[in-house]
């Protein structure tokens, strides 16, 4: 199975990231791919936190512009889609959720995930706390995806790359999912890393979308999208800017490498 990975620099202005991410999903359904994934913060990249309270949506309502989107594309380019993420409203005031819908390729959502874990960083001269806006979420996800939905995605989004208990508290997966805006700084130093990690301790395909550049609100993401199998190995990367990558999941190449080394099978705590 086809699958591919979205890299955006996205901005301020929602629509007009909801048209170059359909043009980008356009480009990967045009390419062969049964499943694209989008990056997180896909639909904006504001200049202050709380500009996610502003764009935020309720859940599941399918007239919101960028669940719409999303739905729309899935149906109109048979496409399965990880849905990067997308500030979802919660009953808590002054609070969003950061959310990961999954959508089939008839434009239902078949899957929810909202992040767990809230990035904070401070080195002096960068300052990120998403715990100022966000409500994290309670739950890990998977979602069933594919032709005969038997290809297993352990949802995630970014900050919860460095936490590999979340990836262990599922049932093993086929693919995991890591919709991500790592900043410059730390994408440099870790990110392949993190992702190459969690790829072989967990024998699995990682497939992850990234935000790469310099964007209208001054802050400058690492990107790098990037496949990886489940030996380790990149299958594909993208360094920076807009565009699409794309690889193909072998079962067969899984199967082998669970054979040869069963890890997963070893496993006692």
């Amino acid at each position: 199975m086809k699958i591919a990975a979205v890299q955006m620099v996205s901005g301020p202005d929602v629509g007009r990231n909801l048209v170059r991410a359909r043009a980008l999903l356009a480009e990967a359904a045009a390419g062969g791919a049964v499943l694209a994934a989008l990056p997180e913060y896909f639909c904006a990249m504001g200049f202050e936190d709380t500009d996610k309270l502003a764009l935020a949506e309720a859940p599941g309502d399918a007239a919101a512009p960028i669940q719409k989107m999303l739905a729309d594309a899935a149906r109109e380019l048979g496409l399965w889609i990880i849905g990067g993420t997308l500030p979802l409203t919660t009953a808590t005031p002054g609070r969003v959720r950061n959310a990961c819908c999954v959508f089939a390729p008839d434009g239902t959502q078949v899957a929810r995930y909202d992040k767990i874990h809230l990035f904070r960083y401070d080195n002096g001269r960068e300052k990120y706390d998403e715990g100022r806006v966000l409500e994290a979420g309670d739950a890990p996800m998977a979602a069933q995806v594919g032709p005969d939905r038997n290809l297993r995605v352990a949802l995630s989004i970014c900050y919860d790359l460095r936490f590999p208990e979340l990836f262990r508290s599922l049932p093993a997966a086929d693919l995991i999912s890591v919709p991500a805006a790592f900043t410059y700084t730390t994408g440099e130093k870790h990110w392949e890393l993190l992702l190459r990690a969690r790829a072989v301790e967990n024998q699995a395909y990682v497939i992850a979308p990234a935000q790469g550049g310099r964007h209208e609100n001054g802050r400058l993401t690492w990107g790098h999208t990037m496949i990886v199998d489940p030996w380790g190995e990149v299958l594909a990367c993208l360094p920076e800017g807009e565009g699409v990558i794309s690889a193909v999941i072998d079962p067969a190449r899984l199967a082998q490498v669970r054979q040869q080394l069963p890890a997963l099978r070893h496993r006692v705590l």
